[in-house]
């Protein structure tokens, strides 16, 4: 079974620090995902001996810690689906994840969700990760998709989102058109009164900003190209609606249109992050979907 050590060689100017001191702040972990290996007889270990995190190192020995979870927490249950893989490392996972499929299991889906698919393909290639998500796609939307396969990979993921660190790029196809061709929406978003799944832009709302430019004008539609500096629900969804041009196919915001497209118009285009162990920067993109291209092909546009 595949199982993910994170190794510090020691170099003379740490000799005689405290393995904690060097867990905590060389190699950057979290007391959380520490007291998740501590008790493993491989979960930290200095020359392949299990030690006390008040040990004192020595020049040119080898401390290991475990990041690789010792038992699954997620609950999520393997179960087999389609999964469109664009990167995989020891430490994190990038999908293409296709309209209609959620990524969370939920009420009602428990066996056909990502989680689930994910949870499978780690089972039959003997990797022994947990699911660690660290931002979502609604149902509808497609693309691209950064998930974790421990713990501390998911920490130092998380703590990337809405920076510079982490950046994400929507395409969508609106109808009509923005009332600019470029522009900054800053406007809350909060819950609509008794729905448990619409919000609206409200005064009471949190804070929510979007950037979008459009790309291409079709006809009775557009396409645009969104950055987000927040993560709020329906974001981008709301946004659009807010300046009069829901997103095609949006049943929640604008109307269903299902002769077009089957889902709200929306597409996780570009991802770029910095990885969680090395810090390499990495840049990942995914071409715009069928059902979206056909929204701007000619024949579409009368």
């Amino acid at each position: 079974m595949s199982v993910r050590y994170l190794t510090l060689a020691v170099p003379p100017e740490l000799a005689g620090q405290e393995v904690n001191t060097l867990l905590r702040r060389t190699l950057g972990l979290s007391g959380t995902v520490l007291r998740r290996v501590k008790w493993l007889e491989d979960g930290i270990t200095l020359d392949g001996v299990r030690v006390n995190v008040r040990v004192r190192v020595r020049e040119g020995q080898t401390l290991s810690v475990r990041l690789t979870d010792p038992a699954p927490t997620s609950g999520v249950v393997p179960a087999p689906g389609p999964l469109d893989l664009v990167y995989e490392d020891p430490d994190l996972i990038v999908l293409n994840k296709a309209p209609g499929v959620l990524v969370h299991p939920s009420h009602g889906h428990f066996d056909d969700t990502l989680g689930n698919f994910l949870m499978d393909y780690y089972k039959k290639s003997g990797d022994e990760s947990d699911f660690h998500p660290v931002h979502r796609l609604d149902k509808g939307t497609s693309g691209l998709l950064a998930v974790a396969k421990h713990p501390h990979a998911q920490e130092r993921l998380k703590r990337q989102l809405h920076t510079g660190d982490f950046r994400r790029t929507y395409l969508a196809v609106c109808d009509g058109a923005p009332p600019a061709p470029d522009r900054t929406v800053d406007a809350p978003i909060g819950r609509v009164d008794g729905s448990l799944t619409a919000r609206a832009v409200r005064p009471d709302g949190q804070p929510a900003r979007t950037h979008y430019r459009v790309v291409r004008s079709c006809g009775p539609r557009t396409l645009l190209e969104l950055t987000l500096d927040t993560g709020r629900t329906h974001q981008i969804r709301v946004h659009m609606a807010y300046l009069g041009c829901p997103l095609t196919g949006d049943f929640l915001y604008g109307r269903s249109n299902p002769a077009l497209i089957a889902r709200p118009a929306l597409h996780s285009a570009g991802l770029e992050l910095a990885h969680p162990i090395t810090g390499e920067r990495l840049s990942f993109a995914a071409p715009l979907p069928a059902d979206l291209a056909a929204l701007i092909s000619e024949e579409n546009i009368l």
